[in-house]
């Protein structure tokens, strides 16, 4: 059991990225096949026609991510951490931007945006650090 020694931040960020994994592929997987219910679990109002198919359409964004860390957990490779800073990287302030929809009206569900922006941003700079200390360092075995 992991609990009983300390975890370093390359373990910790290796941790996080298996976690995405299945973040990522459940909500890429809502978001194309029940769409409506994925927002409600967000924190959404019941959606609109057309806002449900504009959530629908960003699920194989999420399934790419899941892809993604799929890819670093398997290989862990430089290029592979280096491309998952900078697809988090990327999500820094989108989900920031999208608090700001007038759907949210569960409480806390901004403020729930807004600290997964704030985790894309820590996981950019982490990931970004695994691929500067080379294939595979640090990775458990």
């Amino acid at each position: 059991m992991w609990l009983d020694r300390p975890v370093t931040a390359d373990e910790a960020l290796r941790r996080a990225n298996r976690t995405m994994i299945g973040f990522d592929l459940a909500l890429g997987s809502g978001a194309l096949l029940a769409p409506a219910a994925t927002l409600r679990v967000l924190g959404h109002r019941r959606p609109t026609a057309d806002a449900e198919e504009l959530f629908r359409r960003l699920g194989p964004v999420w399934l790419t991510f899941a892809a993604a860390h799929t890819i670093a957990a398997a290989r862990g490779r430089r290029e592979d951490w280096w491309a998952l800073a900078w697809l988090r990287g990327t999500e820094i302030a989108t989900d920031a931007l999208w608090s700001r929809s007038a759907g949210f009206e569960r409480p806390g569900a901004r403020a729930g945006l807004w600290l997964a922006g704030a985790a894309n941003a820590a996981m950019a700079v982490g990931f970004g650090r695994l691929s500067r200390r080379g294939a595979n360092a640090g990775s458990e075995a």
